[in-house]
């Protein structure tokens, strides 16, 4: 991923006045594609392994794609509303804090401030400076004490994320059965393997790992949870 970005007056404060990204929703768009590509392939293997009608493994697949991607979407509603809701509590706690005891708030700005490598005047003036603005002051206790940075997450944005990652990759290894195509399984086989390997690639752009690595990770774990349903499926052959 490109990070280059210039150093001109104008540039750095254009990027320090944008909106703060916060955790940003990466990891929930590839947690919902890995895991609808796997949990509906892991349905199709299943029942084939099994030997069912084609409709069946429709059927299901649809539902898997519908219901888990709705639960894992209000899952991940439900969890980053508790951080949201966790933040909100460590805000006013602190705002208490600093009301009832400041001179001890000051105390901590002060150590956290020191502990980000300043000293002497610089670390008094800076100290002042900060106490000045109660939200800023805040701000910065919750980072120093509890690490938390100072964008929020965003709950239902995470959910529609992860519900639309689900959905888009879910929906890959059903094609070759909802469109009635001879060896639909394979077909399923291949276009999961492409959907898998493709995530892993373009997961890569956000890390510093090669993109042939983590592609062939992601291939690595989904290919695992669909032989394992596969090989439970044979076991039930009809």
């Amino acid at each position: 991923m490109q990070t280059d970005h210039g150093h001109t007056p104008e540039e750095i404060a254009r990027r320090l006045s944008a909106p703060q990204r916060g955790r940003g929703n990466l990891g929930d768009a590839v947690y919902g594609a890995i895991d609808g590509s796997v949990t509906t392939f892991a349905i199709v293997a299943g029942v084939a392994g099994a030997g069912l009608s084609p409709l069946v493994i429709v059927a299901l697949g649809v539902a898997n794609v519908l219901a888990d991607g709705f639960s894992m979407a209000a899952g991940n509603y439900a969890a980053t509303k508790a951080e949201l809701d966790d933040i909100a509590r460590l805000r006013a706690v602190e705002d208490r804090h600093i009301r009832l005891y400041p001179e001890g708030e000051r105390l901590e700005l002060r150590a956290i401030l020191e502990q980000k490598g300043l000293s002497g005047d610089t670390l008094d003036q800076a100290t002042d400076q900060i106490a000045r603005n109660r939200v800023r002051w805040i701000e910065t206790m919750l980072e120093g004490e509890y690490g938390l940075g100072a964008a929020d997450p965003h709950p239902m944005k995470a959910a529609l994320v992860t519900f639309a990652a689900f959905l888009a990759a879910g929906i890959i290894p059903l094609v070759p059965f909802l469109l009635s195509l001879g060896g639909a399984f394979g077909l399923s086989a291949g276009l999961t393997l492409v959907t898998f390997f493709a995530i892993g690639a373009l997961k890569s752009l956000w890390s510093l790992a090669p993109w042939w690595r983590s592609a062939l990770e992601t291939v690595a774990i989904g290919g695992t949870a669909a032989g394992i349903a596969y090989g439970v499926g044979t076991f039930f052959t009809v």
